[in-house]
């Protein structure tokens, strides 16, 4: 693929954009920045202006917007900045724009990346809520507006590298997905101590370097419930068909069994530009910078089967999955409202999946019609899941 790719970095401060910037400077002559965005942070995204010369930079609040748009003025940069959830839709959906790379983290990230699937982007996508909250919404506009999706998630592009090329085939040869888990910091920890963990100590991912946010979901494991949910509606297969499973040493990074008994997995380093990399260059490789394996020092490999009463949150994937349409966007805003309560040290660690559970235990959905019934669905959660945060902080 010899042609320019131009490429919307939506989240590009972020642990996944930063990364996707990376490999992309890697390559010059295949891509260029045509749009990077942020929500708060305008000295990173004024160095990324200054690096990576993007023709428009866009901020979720307008005196964010303001301040980097003076600050580039003063540089006499040549990028101009917009704002609001608008700006994040009009970037992705831009006609010059070929890639959209999808990593705004949470349900805030759904709007762009339905834009950039309606408008037949080759769309990367590294937020699992848009698969969470929009499910079959999102799939139907992915289809409708003849996008290309790649999953950039370590476990979903694992996946995707190990199923047949044509995808007309998966439901007659794949007998099950199966995902890999690290286990997270709290792996071998006394489920009966959790609830005096600190906000750090769960962010010390023994093997990958990530946002605070997803950090916590791997600490509960409710990332691997929402990349249950993903899976599902990404590849098409039944719930009942996928597994998770912990591999702690995080090299084999997802697996596809199939009919006949034999599995396929991807391996690699924990690196997030080695996905990133392979939906950049789709469907050829190009270098992603990332380290090589080297088997003479791996050692053993080795697994095990998630604990549920350490991590009771994973059980909630199928159970949202059997409820009505909408229910797995419940389950994704009230763990939005429940990590953020307890990074903010107002809610204890083991009573996260607490009030994941009661928010969706309470609250019935009507089948959404539309992105605005889906954001109805995500307030209602979320304003159920702060009260219940007030209940079981008590």
């Amino acid at each position: 693929m010899s042609l320019l790719q131009r490429v919307t970095v939506l989240g590009s401060t972020g642990s996944v954009g930063s990364n996707t910037l990376d490999v992309m400077s890697r390559h010059p002559e295949r891509f260029q920045a045509f749009a990077l965005t942020a929500a708060t942070q305008v000295d990173a995204l004024l160095a990324q202006c200054q690096r990576f010369l993007p023709r428009y930079a866009v901020m979720v609040s307008e005196p964010h917007a303001a301040e980097l748009r003076s600050r580039l003025r003063e540089l006499a940069l040549p990028v101009e900045v917009l704002s609001g959830p608008q700006a994040l839709c009009e970037v992705s959906a831009a006609p010059e724009v070929q890639t959209v790379m999808a990593a705004i983290v949470g349900a805030a990230g759904l709007a762009p990346a339905l834009a950039a699937a309606r408008a037949g982007k080759k769309l990367l996508l590294a937020n699992k809520e848009s698969l969470v909250v929009g499910g079959d919404l999102f799939m139907d506009a992915v289809r409708q507006g003849g996008a290309t999706l790649l999953p950039i998630d370590s476990e979903h592009s694992a996946i995707f590298q190990s199923l047949p090329a044509d995808s007309s085939t998966w439901s007659r040869q794949v007998e099950k997905i199966v995902l890999t888990a690290s286990g997270g910091p709290f792996r071998s920890r006394d489920p009966a101590t959790l609830g005096d963990v600190t906000p750090d100590q769960a962010c010390a991912h023994p093997n990958w370097v990530m946002g605070r946010k997803i950090s916590v979901d791997s600490a509960t494991m409710m990332n691997k419930a929402l990349e249950v949910i993903e899976a599902h509606y990404l590849f098409a297969v039944a719930p009942a068909q996928i597994e998770v499973v912990i591999h702690p040493q995080s090299v084999i990074h997802s697996m596809v069994q199939y009919h006949d008994r034999s599995v396929v997995a991807q391996l690699g380093t924990a690196d997030m530009r080695v996905p990133i990399a392979y939906g950049l260059s789709w469907p050829e490789r190009m270098a992603s910078g990332a380290a090589a394996l080297d088997f003479s020092t791996i050692g053993a490999l080795t697994f095990e089967a998630p604990d549920p009463g350490r991590f009771p949150g994973l059980g909630l994937a199928w159970e949202a999955l059997a409820g009505p349409s909408g229910t797995t966007a419940v389950l994704n805003a009230a763990n939005e409202v429940a990590v953020a309560a307890f990074l903010a040290q107002g809610l204890r660690f083991d009573r996260i999946h607490a009030v994941n559970h009661a928010t969706l235990s309470a609250l019935l959905p009507s089948k959404p019609q539309s992105l605005n019934d889906l954001l109805a669905i995500d307030g209602e959660a979320r304003a159920l899941a702060r009260e219940l945060v007030l209940r079981f902080a008590a």
